[in-house]
């Protein structure tokens, strides 16, 4: 017995519960007989054809056994001393509802869910079990209903089988098996299932109809709301999968249709401070929904190119359709010469003024081929990595906050000058899992993105163009546990 219930077992005498033993006892010992006498009762006559009489036994021997064993669990009931409420339900000590303090209810009795009728066609008397009374709520002064009187307590839906069920046992000597519904003084309605049997007599004729009426409601609103949860569940995973096709056609149709390693500036691609480029999108471990994350590279009026990544909060079309949003601005404020920094800021403003309210992360950069210059600006986003020679460095980080957690920040700048054989990786932060927690305390904490990136430096070194550092990359970052969306974008500078 749970530990939140209280049982006074003091309320029961010892002599009176040595009763209840015997009771207990008894009861069990003559639901076993009418149980054997269930299993062994044939459903058909020695010569094989179907014999009434014994189907109509193992209906009454159905119903027997039921009412034994709600006799046998009020019975233990009683004799354990659980106090129970009106409607049944246990409670505890201070006489609230157990079922208050998330306790599970007894299961309710079978008493009133399972009756028996006898309709006499010669005498036209009509017997009912206590029990077919309470199932149709009527009382025994209202009387019990003709077989002529049936169908109007019945909904009309369910009329028509109704009555040819009843004919073909009646007419035929067929019997029924068949549920419906019908609908008590009370306007609620209850799901029937009937099983029943014509009886005889000397002549062959039909005398009477017995009948075994079980209240199966409870059943079937059971599988109706299994039925509708499993419809509830079909139509989201139809909506995940829509959202989800229409979330990758979004960004794919956004961020560059890269296939090899472009040069900017165009030309020959071969001059010195050029940019040999490479990008990689990897989703997250899931694959559930496609994030908000982007990367791009923009050859600029007057030589310059553009290098951006970033990331907005939310997964699906909400996150792609944001993202777009994002870039197609950051495109068009860079081909308007507008720098690093204010570029942030714009950014910041378009986000903060939003109709749905985001967050997101982002670094610009711009690079001058001619200078070797890289000026950038960064919005809560991981600095961009510095390879040179064999060891890599994270850039130091000029100030700036996420984009949109306030309105008017201002977006500080860095300059850093590349050198030939450089090697600039930008990136987001869902390439490495996030750290976890067990028994309450922390475990050793796992390598960043950015530790891992830096850690790939002798693989960069020996690579010959950004394609082979992509490479790596994806290699090294094909994590089963990755929880969220990465892209990283490689610079490389040409010797």
């Amino acid at each position: 017995m749970p530990s939140h219930l209280h049982a006074d077992r003091s309320a029961v005498p010892q002599p009176e519960r040595g009763a209840l033993d015997a009771l207990i006892t008894q009861a069990r010992r003559l639901r076993g007989g009418v149980d054997a006498v269930r299993r062994g009762t044939p459903d058909e006559a020695e010569d094989g054809s179907p014999d009434p009489r014994h189907r109509w036994q193992r209906a009454l021997c159905e119903l027997a056994v039921h009412q034994l064993d709600d006799l046998g669990g009020h019975l233990d009931q009683l004799r354990d001393g659980l106090p129970a409420d009106p409607a049944g339900r246990e409670r505890r000590s201070d006489g609230t509802p157990a079922a208050a303090y998330g306790a599970v209810p007894r299961p309710s009795s079978l008493v009133g869910r399972v009756g028996s009728a006898d309709w006499n066609l010669l005498t036209d008397e009509v017997s009912w079990s206590d029990e077919l009374f309470r199932i149709f709520g009527r009382t025994k002064a209202d009387g019990p209903l003709s077989l002529d009187e049936l169908p109007s307590w019945v909904v009309s839906e369910d009329q028509a089988v109704l009555a040819s069920a009843v004919t073909d046992c009646l007419v035929d000597g067929r019997a029924i098996d068949q549920e419906f519904r019908v609908v008590r003084p009370d306007g609620s309605v209850r799901s029937l299932h009937m099983v029943g049997e014509p009886v005889l007599d000397e002549d062959g004729g039909t005398a009477s109809m017995w009948a075994v009426l079980r209240d199966v409601s409870e059943l079937r609103r059971s599988e109706r709301a299994v039925s509708e949860t499993r419809d509830s569940l079909q139509r989201e995973r139809h909506i995940e999968q829509t959202e989800r096709r229409l979330a990758v056609e979004l960004q794919e149709a956004v961020l560059p249709p890269w296939r090899g390693s472009p040069r900017f500036p165009h030309g020959d691609g071969q001059a010195s401070g050029a940019l040999d480029l490479a990008a990689h999108y990897l989703p997250s471990a899931t694959g559930a929904l496609i994030g908000g994350d982007w990367y791009d590279a923009l050859e600029l009026p007057g030589g310059a190119t553009l290098l951006t990544a970033g990331d907005l909060t939310g997964h699906g079309v909400t996150a792609t359709s944001g993202m777009a949003m994002l870039l197609g601005a950051v495109r068009g404020m860079a081909v308007a010469g507008i720098g690093p920094g204010p570029l942030m800021g714009h950014l910041n403003q378009l986000l903060d003024s939003a109709a749905q309210p985001a967050l997101g992360s982002a670094v610009c950069c711009r690079y001058d081929p001619g200078e070797r210059t890289l000026t950038w600006s960064q919005a809560g986003h991981p600095p961009p990595l510095l390879f040179r020679e064999g060891t890599g460095r994270v850039l130091d980080r000029p100030e700036g906050v996420l984009l949109g957690v306030t309105s008017g920040a201002s977006y500080g700048e860095r300059t850093e000058r590349l050198e030939p054989g450089d090697l600039l990786v930008l990136h987001t932060d869902g390439l490495a899992p996030r750290s976890t927690q067990l028994g309450g305390q922390d475990e050793e904490e796992p390598p960043t993105g950015a530790e891992r990136l830096l850690a790939l430096a002798p693989r960069f070194a020996s690579a010959r163009t950004a394609q082979e550092c992509v490479r790596a990359i994806a290699e090294e970052f094909g994590d089963r546990e990755r929880e969220d969306d990465a892209c990283v974008l490689i610079a490389r500078v040409t010797p």
